[in-house]
């Protein structure tokens, strides 16, 4: 019979292997934030080069699929929650768009 000990390390496995446990432990992160912003504390303004930096990350981000971190990104930068216009962040950086795989 197993004991407690040894179904815990299994099943921690199991969702490692899965990357399960990851997502959780990052939406955990992510909640824990959320609940202990202080939303009546004003963010500081975003100069123009913070807000490119910014969305280039997010784009980073989601494209990997992190998505929660991308989530603590925007709450905590102040960066707005609709992406910008991807021609624009184009634009501003003069890049160029590779037709293949719409990367920048």
């Amino acid at each position: 019979m197993a004991t407690v000990a040894e179904l815990k390390a299994v099943l921690k496995d199991t969702l490692e292997k899965r990357g399960v446990l990851g997502h959780l432990k990052a939406r955990i992160r992510a909640e824990v934030f959320n609940a202990l912003d202080d939303e009546s504390e004003p963010r500081p303004s975003l100069s123009h080069e913070n807000l490119l930096i910014n969305e280039l990350i997010r784009e980073y981000l989601e494209f990997n699929k992190y998505k929660y971190t991308a989530s603590v990104l925007i709450s905590e930068s102040g960066q707005p929650v609709v992406p910008l216009d991807r021609q624009f962040l184009i634009r501003e950086l003069n890049a160029f768009e590779e037709s293949k795989d719409n990367t920048i």
